[in-house]
């Protein structure tokens, strides 16, 4: 330790007696540029941080987001599938088969819609269960 000591002690007491001015001002230069780049990388830490500040932002006591306009449409059920196409086609079936089309139209579809809600709602009773 105290040879540590010693050899500390001489290399600063050599140190400081090679003062030649133009390596004091080259080391000085050296320090000063080191300094400067170390501010122009902080600069460019900092901005950077302040991008990333300016995206984040924090909405502090707001009341709960709305919820939007647009609606998800209902989905038809089976029933009414059923009605409606057990309609047109007893409507059809009935205009092409009686002799008075507007008669044979109405009563067709009447019971054409009855059967196929019916029908229908067998198809949803079934689904439910599942």
């Amino acid at each position: 330790m105290k040879k540590i000591s010693i050899m500390l002690v001489t290399l600063v007491l050599f140190s400081c007696k090679n003062t030649d001015k133009s390596s004091l001002d080259e080391a000085r230069q050296s320090t000063i540029d080191s300094m400067e780049l170390v501010v122009a990388k902080q600069k460019i830490i900092d901005s950077m941080n302040n991008i990333k500040q300016e995206k984040e932002v924090v909405i502090i006591n707001q009341t709960a987001p709305q919820p939007t306009t647009q609606t998800e449409r209902k989905k038809m059920s089976s029933t009414a599938k059923g009605a409606l196409i057990g309609a047109g086609v007893g409507a059809a079936t009935g205009a092409i088969v009686s002799k008075k089309k507007g008669e044979g139209a109405i009563i067709g579809g009447l019971a054409g819609a009855g059967v196929g809600a019916g029908t229908g709602a067998i198809i949803d009773s079934k689904k439910k269960e599942n």
